[in-house]
């Protein structure tokens, strides 16, 4: 099978950047099973964990413009193995996302692990759908706690994807995921402070009576 990504990738620019790099025979002549054009168990935990994306769209005048979506963990779920979808809370009100998908429904995401230092690139069409044009798919897009006002649902109809190398990905931690990891400390300098307590006052530290 063909390697679905790159068959959207390549175009006669990006062969001629490959071919100067001498890279070009590392694509042209890919053999292997890589379609790439149905989301797999792997791919929908990794999703699953997401609470931020990055949305590439181009405008009528040749402009790309990346965008940052974000909500809670899972904001963006997978409908099916060839759908994902989430709601699009209000921002700062400029809509150049929304303006460049009625042009042209064209988009590349870009999901990012910094932790475990993994990134998921897919090519996708997406279509625009008001929030009461399906109740039930806004109910289960929609982020339990989260305050952000929904303007919109964004589907997105896979056309390929691809996984890149972990190289030159800063390893970084979100405030929740701090918090998870420290949370042992805090325990035991909590514990700590109770038995220096109880040793000011002359008693002996609690459990060791």
């Amino acid at each position: 099978m063909t390697y679905g990504f790159m068959d959207i990738a390549l175009t006669p620019s990006v062969l001629a950047a490959q071919a100067e790099m001498d890279a070009d025979h590392l694509w042209t002549g890919f053999k292997g099973n890589r379609a790439f054009d149905r989301f797999t168990p792997q791919e929908e935990g990794f999703i699953a964990e997401r609470d931020s994306l990055y949305m590439a769209t181009v405008s009528e005048t040749g402009w790309p413009y990346v965008q940052h979506r974000g909500g809670p963990p899972g904001f963006l779920k997978m409908i099916d193995d060839q759908t994902l979808g989430f709601l699009d809370y209000r921002g700062n009100r400029q809509y150049i996302s929304t303006g460049n998908l009625k042009a042209n429904n064209r988009a590349c995401l870009i999901l990012a692990d910094y932790p475990r230092r993994a990134r998921l690139k897919v090519f996708a069409h997406v279509e625009k759908l008001a929030l009461d044009a399906d109740l039930a798919l806004t109910n289960r897009l929609t982020g339990e706690g989260y305050g952000a006002k929904p303007e919109r649902i964004f589907l997105l109809r896979l056309d390929a994807f691809d996984w890149n190398c972990p190289q030159h990905i800063t390893p970084r931690f979100t405030e929740r995921e701090v918090g998870v990891a420290v949370q042992p400390l805090r325990d035991r300098i909590a514990e700590l402070e109770r038995e220096n307590a109880a040793l000011r006052r002359g008693g002996e530290p609690p459990g060791e009576a």
